[in-house]
């Protein structure tokens, strides 16, 4: 693949050489000390790393509060519009099945480069292109390297003390859960003021000036893993029959994504229409509701290091399920306190998803040191999984049964989700 040449070629032979079991961590803490001499990862480094994962995770949610006013300019259909948001989360679960697990043979830093690089001139070449087709392309090259964001997650819980790792892990993870939801506030006031091309454009400026922050503040990583390509990704099965940890998370976490993605993909057209008749910029800002939940994923990371991930995972699929339940008392409402209750319902939900996905990271990272990025590769492949069933057929449920149905498909979801995590309680007490 000419991803994997290019990082190769900026690599050298350094990539290739063997390290002891435990080094690659030992080097880590050293170089995450080193700055400030101090016990802990440095701010200004954990600063850096959550920023990148915001601002190159946003790419994937730019398109939604933007689909009402990019198909007339486009001359293009709804339902053709509609696959931009699905090809690009395809393109992202793709993207770590394929991309992510060479983060545990070659140098984070230099994939997180490379990645940028390709980021960058694919949310361009959306803002330019003349047609529906070419944009379609674009977007799913926008997942593709939209990964980089799954090297970041690991590269910080190598370079963080183990003592503070679930801590270091849930500040990247605000950053990059403020990226996914923010993204959808910032996109739809730009679309509406500026239109849809700037926003792709800026987007790419930004994604820029996160390569350059990498190239100056990340160090270099020791690779953890000789092996080939084909191993590596052979390897991925290997490790999902082995770890029940894995596998439970993996479900959960692709379970409570698919109602996350059917709430979000169906907003902007259910408010578009009666009785609301609102447009992008209001669709947007629910971002807002949404990104004051991912502000509890530092405190889930604390609570994890203390009492244990697995615990805080059945709070926050509990949470989720109980937030996306009260949205079925939206029809004895007028439509101000149906408006009200689905902040409120965002608000809730976002919390209880962001939560239980730092925890499912801090269980994870935990199985095999030597192969977080694999180990991160599957547990992402299956919540985009979901994102992509659930933006599919969100939208099916809406156009057939209406918000109502939407509504019980995210229940349900989360309901499975939590089934699964009180199922893993129930085993680990025998």
């Amino acid at each position: 693949m000419a991803f994997i040449r290019a990082v190769h070629g900026t690599i050298g032979t350094g990539a290739t050489r063997k390290t002891e079991p435990g080094s690659t961590e030992k080097q880590s803490r050293l170089i995450a000390t080193h700055p400030g001499g101090d016990v802990g990862m440095a701010r200004g480094l954990r600063l850096l790393l959550a920023a990148s994962a915001g601002f190159s995770v946003a790419a994937l949610y730019y398109s939604q509060p933007m689909l009402g006013v990019m198909g007339p300019t486009l001359g293009a259909s709804e339902a053709t519009v509609g696959l931009l948001p699905t090809l690009t989360l395809l393109g992202y679960a793709l993207g770590i099945l394929l991309l992510a697990p060479l983060g545990d043979r070659f140098d984070r830093r230099r994939i997180i480069l490379v990645k940028a690089g390709l980021l960058s001139a694919a949310l361009m070449l959306g803002g330019l292109a003349p047609g529906i087709g070419l944009l379609l392309v674009a977007s799913f090259a926008m997942g593709l390297t939209a990964t980089l964001a799954q090297d970041i997650v690991p590269a910080a819980a190598t370079l963080a003390p183990e003592r503070e790792r679930g801590s270091v892990v849930g500040t990247v993870m605000t950053g990059l859960l403020l990226g996914i939801l923010l993204s959808r506030v910032v996109s739809g006031v730009v679309s509406e003021h500026l239109g849809w091309r700037a926003m792709y454009l800026m987007a790419s400026g930004s994604v820029a000036l996160v390569g350059v922050a990498a190239w100056r503040g990340l160090p270099r990583f020791q690779p953890t893993s000789t092996l080939s390509y084909s191993a590596l990704l052979g390897s991925l099965a290997g490790l999902w029959r082995k770890h029940a940890t894995l596998r439970r998370a993996a479900v959960a976490q692709g379970l409570l994504s698919i109602g996350f993605s059917a709430f979000w993909s169906t907003l902007a057209v259910m408010l578009h229409g009666a009785p609301f008749h609102l447009g992008s910029a209001v669709a947007g800002a629910f971002g807002l509701a949404g990104a004051a939940g991912a502000l509890g994923a530092p405190v889930a990371g604390r609570v994890a290091d203390r009492f244990g991930p697995e615990v805080v995972t059945r709070i926050g699929v509990g949470l989720t399920a109980v937030s996306f339940a009260l949205m079925f008392a939206s029809p004895w409402l007028e439509p101000r306190s149906q408006l009200w209750l689905l902040g409120i319902s965002a608000v809730g939900f976002d919390l209880g998803v962001q939560v239980t996905l730092v925890a499912h990271q801090t269980l994870v990272f935990g199985i095999d040191p030597a192969a977080r990025s694999r180990l991160n590769a599957v547990l992402f492949v299956s919540m985009f999984m979901g994102m992509a069933v659930g933006a599919a057929s969100g939208s099916l449920v809406l156009a057939t049964w209406g918000w109502l149905a939407v509504t019980a498909l995210a229940t349900v979801s989360a309901m499975a989700a939590l089934l699964v995590r009180l199922g893993a309680g129930a085993r680990g007490a025998r």
